[in-house]
């Protein structure tokens, strides 16, 4: 097989462990090329095992350049939020138990707590949770011991499980509270939004000082309904579109037929615990369907 086609065979694979450690697509793109320029230039005489040695190759050019951008962030203008990524892949949808790691490992609450993770922790819960490599691999592929491979899993798999969302949602009642609270939010109607968020519900807006959203995360039922009342009048001059992203419901709110904002909802209980509003443009140009699984 021919250098490309071996290469293009597992890009898809090779795209998702990068977006999944960076946390954007144009990231883990930039990330995937560099993966091809080294892969095209290597000999590759001792290489047996492509899909290892592109995975390994992949991985540490994201941790380099995850160090890279965690100090970028730390001057981003307001909170910052993964780059959304549209699930709905429609006949291309993955079998059930592939589905079940993507939503697992795609899903914005859980890409959210690997952005606590070292880049190492990042690194082995990636590999090992959401593509099942053996122990034994994620050690060749950074470099650690077995031993030391096992014990930062399980230091990243507590992190996770602590601080992910404590409730598993039926997605029927999670487009049922969205669809509710579009309605609402549409029409102004301030009572029935603070009847669907929970008393300490928080938004989180992503704008990056671009666009238009809230630069702290605002907190409280009677704050975050306010919020969505007042800008219900505006609510007319986009077209909603409710479909997956990240392994869940989500909102793309379109203006002139491209993405100007992506919402979606963290449900626990019943209500509205967290409203995620991704607004930064350089996050959204991107926001199609079509694209392969991650």
């Amino acid at each position: 097989m021919a250098s490309s086609e071996e290469f293009e065979a597992h890009r898809s694979v090779l795209t998702g462990v990068a977006y999944r450690m960076l946390g954007r697509i144009s990231d883990a793109e930039d990330v995937v090329q560099e993966a091809w320029l080294r892969w095209s230039a290597d000999a590759r005489t001792d290489v047996r095992e492509p899909r290892a040695y592109l995975v390994r190759v992949t991985t540490r050019l994201a941790i380099d350049r995850l160090r890279q951008l965690q100090a970028r962030r730390e001057a981003y203008v307001g909170p910052w939020l993964p780059e959304p990524v549209v699930t709905d892949y429609g006949p291309a949808a993955p079998d059930t138990a592939e589905r079940a790691l993507l939503v697992e490992s795609v899903s914005l609450a859980v890409l959210i707590v690997l952005e606590s993770l070292s880049p190492l922790e990042r690194a082995v819960f990636v590999l090992r949770e959401a593509f099942g490599f053996p122990y034994g691999e994620i050690a060749t592929v950074l470099d650690r011991s077995e031993a030391a491979v096992r014990q930062l899993a399980g230091r990243a798999r507590r992190h996770v499980d602590e601080r992910r969302p404590r409730y598993d949602v039926d997605p029927a009642e999670r487009r049922d509270l969205t669809e509710r609270f579009l309605a609402a939010a549409g029409g102004g109607d301030l009572e029935a939004l603070i009847a669907l968020l929970a008393p300490d519900v928080r938004l989180v807006g992503d704008s990056g000082g671009k666009a238009k959203a809230p630069l702290r995360v605002m907190e409280g039922a009677d704050k975050v309904a306010r919020f969505f009342a007042a800008v219900g009048d505006e609510a007319a001059a986009y077209e909603f579109r409710i479909t997956e992203v990240n392994g869940a419901v989500g909102v793309l709110v379109l203006s002139g037929g491209k993405t100007d904002l992506v919402l979606q909802l963290e449900i626990g209980d019943g209500a509205v615990e967290r409203v995620h509003v991704m607004r930064n443009p350089d996050k959204l140009a991107g926001v199609v369907s079509g694209r392969p699984p991650l």
